[in-house]
């Protein structure tokens, strides 16, 4: 049974550059991986080195890399290697929900005003009935964007603002015209996943807990850059000492 599953929340990122492509949607994973203590994973530059310490299984690592005591000279563990296997996502399905309560407003211009100064200014031209808005129950900006979402406490008051797509709003000495956007929400109806090994990345396990965590580290990189043990160049290294646990992030390459 596979241990990792992909984090649960998403961010989805594209740019429509034809038509016949605004149906498609490019999903970049993140997986958290979970690492138990006494163990470590370690990425080489090839994968083919990859393979050669997975085929080995057991290693044995000499701890005096870098260590001036002699009575460490002959001290060696036996470590585990085997494969990483992530499941990845393979096909999505995204239920889309526009609200009936919310907007954004959008093109909003750049004014050396305060944040807080701007909401006012748009709850107080949303709340009125003769611009089409009702009560606004809550006001946001959407992150570091230009963007702020207006949530109305009525029913069906979005609708009809959507439909008019702008609106003129007086801000100081001069009017703006600002956009009117649905406010879409979604759920994952369907997310279907298939296993995938990393080809660069192999799990080392079974570390005992003799030396200091860097200096551990420290000699497993040590260990297998060597070519005389099957190694190679090591892209990256994370090492969990026994008693702990950590999470390892995995993305693109």
């Amino acid at each position: 049974v596979l241990s990792a599953l992909p984090e649960k929340k998403m961010v989805f990122k594209g740019l429509v550059t034809k038509k016949e492509d605004m149906n498609k949607l490019k999903l970049t994973p993140v997986i958290h991986y979970p690492l138990l203590g006494g163990s470590a994973l370690i990425t080489f530059e090839k994968a083919e080195v990859a393979q050669r310490i997975i085929e080995a299984k057991e290693h044995m690592v000499q701890l005096n890399y870098g260590e001036e005591l002699d009575e460490l000279d002959l001290c060696r563990v036996r470590v585990q290697a085997g494969p990483v296997d992530l499941l990845l996502p393979s096909a999505l399905e995204v239920r889309l929900r526009q609200s009936s309560r919310s907007i954004l407003v959008c093109d909003l211009p750049s004014l050396d005003i305060p944040g807080e100064a701007l909401l006012d200014k748009l709850e107080l031209i949303f709340s009125k009935k003769k611009n089409g808005g009702s009560e606004v129950e809550s006001r946001e900006f959407l992150g570091d964007s230009n963007q702020v979402l207006l949530t109305f406490v009525e029913e069906g008051v979005a609708g009809p603002l959507i439909a008019r797509g702008c609106i003129q709003v007086p801000i100081g000495k001069r009017e703006y015209k600002l956009k009117i956007s649905p406010c879409m929400s979604g759920d994952i109806a369907d997310l279907q996943l298939q296993p995938s090994r990393c080809p660069r990345t192999v799990l080392l396990s079974g570390i005992p807990d003799v030396l200091q965590e860097e200096t551990m580290r420290d000699t497993l990189e040590i260990h297998f850059q060597k070519a005389s043990h099957g190694g190679g160049e090591v892209d990256a290294l994370a090492y969990v000492p026994a008693g702990r646990h950590g999470v390892a992030v995995f993305t693109e390459d």
